[in-house]
């Protein structure tokens, strides 16, 4: 099973339950390589449903002593694909190591093409 690292609005129990149907099960972990910062997001349905225009947002650095701590969860392929759909324009879906070693995928900043 693919997995998923959240550093936001994916932890929230209402947004698993509408983009998933279930509640999630997650363990703790860190992203490397990241720093958090804010994104305005511009798609009025979106933000109606969160509350708010601005969310977090991860934005490639490379340097290792930059970590942001989240959630790893195991996910379906299908509920990848609702990820993919429940996030807003200016995130974009890369594979990232995480502080566990393993392999994660995790919304990241769009407009970063270093990323892969």
């Amino acid at each position: 099973m693919p997995l998923l690292f959240s550093y936001g609005t994916l932890q929230q129990v209402a947004v698993q339950m509408s983009t998933f149907g279930r509640l999630l099960d997650g363990k703790p972990d860190e992203l490397i390589g990241f720093e958090q910062g804010l994104f305005t997001v511009a798609d009025p349905a979106f933000v109606a449903t969160s509350g708010t225009s601005q969310h977090a947002i991860v934005r490639f650095t490379g340097r290792r002593e930059n970590r942001v701590r989240g959630t790893v969860f195991e996910v379906s392929d299908q509920e990848l694909r609702s990820a993919d759909s429940y996030e807003p324009a200016g995130y974009r879906r890369v594979i990232a190591t995480l502080a566990s070693g393993r392999q994660a995928w995790v919304y990241a900043e769009a407009d970063s093409s270093h990323l892969r």
